[in-house]
């Protein structure tokens, strides 16, 4: 049967795509359906027909799934931040676990019973709202001309008008309506993406869970010989009227570009930076809290997981896996400001630390010093550069490797050093499980083999999903 856009068909959702999709089928042909779920038999509307396949946007749900829930946000669907928030806790963590499972086989080309003798349950979380320390918001402007703050809608640059997010902390709701307010009293222009004029562009907040520090930073277009905003301290005293506010700063971004951060950032009331703490877990024991805690400096800039009640645990696990007896000699590459190499270096005998950014970099050392911890040397430079030179050139070995890649995965290059120097053991932790899957590949090819696999609802609401893996090997150096 041929198909035509427009046109309204009645489907049984049966399936999900890892992007969070409902996938429903006529007569043997799929159609991908945004904002539907499995077991919702739908009404949809022909959006886009392939030749092997359609889109449809959800019309009604004629049936709803037994896994449907009402959604906490009213603009869920037209922000697309929460892909599966319509979806019950429980029916995630399950879609979660089959997503990490199908690519580890379908990418990776492990076998069925392999993976699932390797995978343990995922640790999700008790209260699955209210979790991310970080939140960007872009500001813009209403067709009246009053200035709005939101998120963007899914795959566009349109803001949908929210101040109330509810993955963000329930400060942030304040401090937006705040910035609104001042806005509007003293006429300071919202950026305007089609003409690089205005002067808000967005609004940064960080909180600190263990501190309670809060961090404002809003990213402005100050031009020419302007050095501050108009009526800046009546923002500031406004801001000030929030418990724990820390740090207010202004980042500087002149270019004409869609990315939010500029270069130079002014701080213009309180600290640099907040702190936070994480601490070291059990995780072979409901990941009670055993260790001391390691406090992080975090400025605008720094790279810090947005989950740090998941981040505890994410982290206690690769610590975990990494096995250490306290006389390894440990590589983490892609270190950030050095949050894995401080939780590995209070068990390890030596710890080396990558990353390629040297602000990150000068973090992670602001970090070890603060922490008291002296056993942690670290290197700017991309891990598939520095690895090779230090191995080869400096003969610096490895026990353990632990990987926290960006989404693209390992470079090439940086794999096969990792399997030259053949440490005994290699923690990769991913937030990407397709690339992960490949990369896997790679180390198993290579004298690997996986045993543990743990998946990490570092974002529930969302697809994302983060993964820790150990892999030992086979024949290890002695």
């Amino acid at each position: 049967m041929d198909y035509e856009k427009n046109q309204i068909l009645t489907v049984e959702i049966t399936d999900m795509t890892s992007e969070g999709e409902g996938v429903g089928k006529q007569d043997g042909f799929p159609f991908f359906v945004k904002d539907a779920i499995i077991g919702d038999k739908a009404q949809i509307r022909v959006t886009r027909v392939k030749k092997n396949y359609a889109y449809g946007r959800l019309e009604k749900v004629l049936t709803p799934s037994p896994f449907r829930v009402e959604p906490r946000c009213a603009f869920h669907k037209q922000c697309g931040g929460c892909q599966i928030q319509s979806m019950s806790y429980e029916k995630q963590l399950e879609f979660k676990t089959s997503k990490v499972r199908n690519n580890l086989i379908r990418i990776g080309g492990f076998a069925p019973d392999m993976v699932d003798r390797v995978m343990e349950p995922i640790v999700g979380m008790e209260e699955p709202f209210y979790y991310r320390n970080k939140a960007q918001y872009p500001v813009g402007q209403n067709k009246e001309g009053e200035p709005v703050t939101g998120f963007y809608a899914g795959r566009t640059h349109s803001i949908v008008a929210n101040t109330e997010c509810h993955l963000g902390v329930k400060e942030n709701k304040e401090i937006l309506e705040i910035i609104l307010a001042y806005m509007r009293e003293n006429r300071v222009s919202a950026y305007d993406e089609s003409t690089g004029e205005g002067l808000i562009r967005h609004v940064l907040i960080r909180k600190g869970f263990f501190s309670g520090e809060i961090m404002v930073c809003l990213v402005v277009n100050l031009r020419g010989k302007r050095k501050e905003l108009p009526a800046q301290q009546r923002l500031i005293d406004a801001l000030l009227t929030i418990p724990n506010m820390t740090s207010v700063s202004l980042n500087i971004n002149t270019e004409k570009t869609n990315v939010i951060l500029g270069q130079e950032t002014r701080p213009v009331w309180g600290k640099d930076t907040i702190e936070d703490t994480i601490h070291v877990c059990d995780a072979e024991k409901h990941f009670e809290r055993t260790g001391r805690g390691i406090t992080y400096a975090i400025s605008p800039v720094s790279f810090y997981q947005v989950n740090p009640v998941q981040t505890e645990k994410l982290y206690s696990l690769a610590l975990s896996y990494a096995g250490l007896t306290g006389e390894e000699t440990v590589w983490d590459l892609y270190c950030g400001i050095g949050t894995i190499s401080l939780f590995l270096a209070e068990k390890a005998k030596r710890v080396y630390g990558v990353e390629v950014i040297p602000q990150a970099v000068e973090n992670a050392r602001e970090n070890a010093a603060g922490n008291g911890i002296s056993n942690a040397e670290f290197f700017v430079g991309k891990a598939e550069e520095v690895l090779p030179e230090k191995y080869e050139k400096d003969g610096i070995s490895a026990d353990v490797i632990v990987v926290d890649p960006p989404r693209k995965g390992c470079d090439a290059a940086c794999l096969d050093t990792i399997l030259k120097m053949a440490p005994r053991r290699v923690v990769y932790v991913s937030c990407d499980s397709a690339t992960l899957a490949r990369d896997l590949k790679a180390l198993c090819g290579g004298g690997y083999e996986v045993e543990r696999v743990r998946a990490v609802d570092m974002f529930p609401m969302t697809v994302g999903v983060e993964v820790v893996v150990m892999l030992s090997h086979k024949n290890p150096i002695a």
